[in-house]
C-alpha cells in the first residue's frame, strides 16, 4: 500500500477495513504465506528432531523430550507443545488405560510396628551364563528392612520357604513359634504363594497369610518398591556373567541398603537406624 500525501496511514486502514501490522509486515517484504510456509518448515524440522530422540529413548515421556530439547538443544519450546506433538504422532511412552478393577478396603502395606506385617515377592534376572535365576526377599512394613532374602537357580516355592526360614531365625532366633506373636504376610497371588508346601510352612512358622486382591500391585507397593531399587541400583547396572556373581553383588547391596542407605520415607535414616527407635530386636 502506497502512502497518500493527503491521508494518514491509520485513516486509510481504517477505510480499507486493515489491520496495521499487516500493512507494516507487508511493508517489511514478508507476507502471511511466508510466515506460514516458515512456521511449517520450523514444525517439520522440530518434529524431525523429535522423532529421532524417540527413537533413541523409546521410554522417554514428553517431559525429558522437552528437557533435552530446551536445555540441550537450546530450542525455546513449551512442554504443552511437546506433549501435543507427541500424541499427534503417538510417541508417548505409555498409554494408560482404565480398566475396572477390584479394590479392597485395607490397602496400604504399612505397618506401626516392627514385626507388625511383612510383605514378600519375587522378582528374576539373567546371567549370561547361568541363564535366569530368582530373587526372593521379605521386608518389615514398618522399618523397610529386608529380613530375609535368597538369591538362587529356581524360583519355587522351596525358595520362598528358605527366605521366610532366614526372615524367622533373624528376627525371632527360632523358625517355629514358641509362645511370641508372628506377624502378617503378605503377598500376591502367585502360584508359589499360594501353593500347599508354602502355605503349610506359613502355619508352623506361625504366620498368618494375606492376599492382595488380583491385579492391584499396589497394595503390596513396599516390596514392589524395594524391587525397583534393587534393579536400578544394582542388577542393571552390571552384566551379570555368573550365578556367583550375581548372588554376591545382590546379597552385598541388600546389607548396604539395610545398614547405609538413607530411605526417603524414614526421614533420610537407613532401615537399621530407623528400627533403633522401636528397641533393641532379636538377632
Amino acid at each position: 500500500m502506497e502512502r497518500h500525501p493527503a491521508v494518514s496511514e491509520r485513516r486509510l486502514c481504517g477505510l480499507l477495513a486493515l489491520n496495521r501490522s499487516t500493512v507494516w509486515r507487508q511493508k517489511k517484504g514478508v507476507s502471511r504465506r511466508v510466515v506460514n510456509l516458515e512456521k511449517e518448515r520450523e514444525k517439520r524440522e522440530l518434529v524431525e528432531r523429535m522423532q529421532e530422540l524417540v527413537k533413541e529413548y523409546p521410554t522417554w515421556g514428553y517431559r525429558r523430550i522437552w528437557a533435552w530439547l530446551r536445555f540441550r538443544d537450546l530450542r525455546c519450546i513449551n512442554k504443552k507443545r511437546v506433549e501435543r506433538l507427541m500424541c499427534e504422532n503417538g510417541w508417548q511412552a505409555r498409554c494408560i488405560v482404565n480398566t475396572p478393577r477390584p479394590r479392597v478396603v485395607q490397602s496400604v502395606s504399612q505397618a506401626s510396628q516392627p514385626d507388625e506385617r511383612w510383605a514378600m515377592d519375587a522378582t528374576s534376572l539373567y546371567c549370561e551364563q547361568d541363564g535366569w535365576i530368582g530373587v526372593m526377599a521379605v521386608i518389615d512394613c514398618c522399618t523397610r528392612e529386608i529380613v530375609g532374602i535368597d538369591v538362587a537357580r529356581r524360583g519355587r516355592a522351596v525358595e520362598a520357604q528358605r527366605a521366610l526360614e532366614s526372615a524367622c531365625l533373624k528376627r525371632f532366633g527360632l523358625i517355629y513359634p514358641n509362645g511370641e506373636s508372628r506377624p502378617v504376610l503378605r503377598s500376591d497371588n502367585g502360584k508359589v504363594f499360594t501353593s500347599k508346601s508354602f502355605t503349610g510352612s506359613c502355619k508352623q512358622y506361625g504366620l498368618t497369610q494375606e492376599f492382595i486382591t488380583p491385579y492391584t500391585p499396589q497394595q503390596n507397593g513396599l516390596i514392589e518398591r524395594f524391587f525397583r531399587s534393587l534393579k536400578e541400583e544394582c542388577i542393571w547396572m552390571t552384566n551379570f556373567k555368573t550365578f556367583a556373581q550375581a548372588r554376591e553383588a545382590i546379597e552385598s547391596w541388600v546389607e548396604f541398603y539395610n545398614t547405609e542407605r538413607p530411605h526417603q520415607a524414614l526421614g533420610y535414616k537407613s532401615p537399621a537406624e530407623y528400627g533403633a527407635q522401636f528397641g533393641e530386636l532379636v538377632a
